[in-house]
């Protein structure tokens, strides 16, 4: 069996918090998610958090969502779909 300390996180923008739970938007795709992971560094409505099986796990800059969606554009196709609405680019 190999060991991987890899795994995949989708970026998605705060749009709503409440408690620990924050209402996520990346590419037209909603999603509840909660932020109990990240209780030593809560984010903001309008932050941009690395996903994974429903946990914001990291915040990270708009910069480097629209970076990882590049890459995930280029493999999944989607590139003309925008990150956030009113995006006019990824």
């Amino acid at each position: 069996m190999v060991k991987s300390d890899r795994l995949l996180a989708i970026p998605m923008k705060i749009t709503a918090i409440d408690g620990f739970n924050a209402h996520c938007e990346a590419k037209g795709v909603e999603r509840d998610v909660s932020l109990f992971m990240m209780q030593n560094d809560i984010p903001q409505v309008g932050d941009f958090v690395m996903v994974h099986v429903g946990y914001a796990i990291q915040k990270m800059s708009a910069e480097e969502a629209r970076s990882s969606w590049e890459i995930f554009d280029m493999a999944l196709g989607t590139a003309d779909i925008p990150l956030t609405p009113g995006d006019d680019h990824v």
